[in-house]
């Protein structure tokens, strides 16, 4: 008999919980950025043309995202009672998915005059529950995935995710370009469709790790205690007022191309691309700068990014259109980058765990409904100044917003978060 056989098979090692927890979160963001790229960002804008919006509805459609995100308030309390984080992802974002992809029927099922009231109506369902949904997954995954590591952990996942987003950009802008109008976004919906199918089965395999519940006893309590905080409710003042001004112009880029400088799809969704391949590579950059720099620091070294890429709007007054716009998308993709990545590291991280969700939920609240207002008031800019010069339109407008976001970036922002900046490095 042989007490040790050098050919037989050893038994496999079973995956631990947090690296299910990080594969189960990489895994349904696949279909999940699938969807956000062919149903947002320059198809969103170009769909919204088709169904024959003006620039207004177009901006107030674009700021909806961000308005209800109030719902996250009303959440972190529901949260406290019913704290199966699982069964609630599952519940609202499957409603957000399903709801979002049913705006492809529309042009099948109503009469013209009522497509953009309807697509309105659903994006906004949709959108809730994204709201909802989003609070639920943030807490969730703060807790499945191990503090140590956050960081280049989700620098990681978004840059493997940023290839899918360019790679779904790249084939829905050859599919618009070969097949313009109905056509070409039938078959978009078509896509959609089978990746909600397999976002909604991702959200059966997610983790279900265990509830912490706020120390307050009841809602008022939870609500003030954020509020409370001077420190944290000082920046995300702030940071609401530099989302404003940035919602003036930014969500609207898409707008201008496709609407104001006839620029076909094809073009703007390799300008999308690049941009998107920026990004990627930004939030790997920006995750590991967070191992030796906190999440304020780098929050504020990425303001001035952003206000910079709308500045660089004006060299259109000298410089190929084309370029031009290439170097913007590439600037904001850096910018961008760094800002979503160290304010999610910033309310996850250095908030206390059993209130993080009404954190969270404070956070999304005030800044949503500054950046609601921002493109509204964008979307009407643009109605008002529809009877200017073209170079007002196109490149005027995000000229000044740059120069205002590049004082708030470097000067109010600095003095701000000086707090935080000197116990966080």
């Amino acid at each position: 008999m042989k007490l040790f056989d050098p050919n037989a098979r050893k038994p496999k090692r079973k995956m631990s919980t947090y690296r299910k927890s990080l594969f189960v979160a990489t895994f349904e963001g696949f279909p999940a950025v699938i969807i956000f790229q062919l149903l947002g960002g320059p198809f969103l804008t170009g769909y919204l043309i088709y169904l024959g919006a003006s620039s207004t509805e177009i901006g107030f459609i674009l700021a909806i995202t961000t308005v209800v995100n109030i719902v996250q308030i009303a959440m972190a309390v529901v949260m406290q009672k019913f704290r199966n984080r699982k069964r609630m992802l599952i519940i609202f974002g499957s409603t957000h998915r399903i709801l979002w992809a049913c705006v492809g029927l529309i042009p099948f099922v109503l009469p013209q005059e009522y497509w953009v009231i309807t697509y309105m109506i659903l994006y906004t369902a949709a959108h809730l529950g994204n709201a909802a949904g989003g609070i639920v997954w943030t807490s969730l995954i703060s807790d499945a995935v191990p503090g140590p590591i956050r960081g280049r952990y989700f620098g990681l996942r978004n840059t493997i995710l940023g290839g899918v987003s360019s790679l779904a950009l790249f084939i829905g802008g050859q599919i618009l370009d070969t097949y313009p109008g109905e056509q070409g976004f039938t078959y978009i919906f078509m896509i959609v469709s089978v990746c909600v199918v397999f976002n909604v089965i991702a959200y059966f395999m997610y983790p279900n790790p265990p509830f912490e519940p706020s120390t307050a006893s009841n809602p008022v309590g939870m609500i003030q205690k954020p509020l409370m905080d001077r420190a944290f409710l000082r920046a995300i003042i702030f940071l609401a007022a530099f989302l404003f001004v940035q919602g003036l112009t930014v969500p609207l880029f898409s707008y201008v191309m496709l609407k104001l400088m006839n620029i076909s799809y094809g073009t703007v969704s390799y300008i999308t691309v690049v941009h998107t391949l920026v990004m990627m590579a930004s939030y790997y950059v920006w995750g590991n700068l967070n191992a030796r720099f906190s999440a304020q620091t780098l929050l504020l070294w990425s303001l001035p990014i952003i206000a910079l890429a709308c500045l660089l709007w004006g060299a259109i007054a000298f410089i190929p259109a084309v370029v031009v716009l290439f170097a913007v998308h590439i600037v904001l993709g850096i910018g961008l980058g760094g800002f979503n990545q160290m304010v999610f590291a910033f309310t996850i991280g250095d908030t206390p765990k059993s209130e993080r969700p009404m954190y969270i939920a404070t956070y999304s609240a005030i800044t949503g409904f500054a950046a609601f207002l921002g493109p509204v008031a964008g979307g009407k800019i643009y109605a008002l100044i529809a009877d200017q010069p073209m170079w007002v339109q196109v490149y005027g407008v995000s000229t000044v917003v740059g120069a205002i976001l590049l004082i708030l970036g470097l000067w109010v922002g600095r003095y701000v978060l000086r707090t935080q900046i000197r116990s966080g490095v």
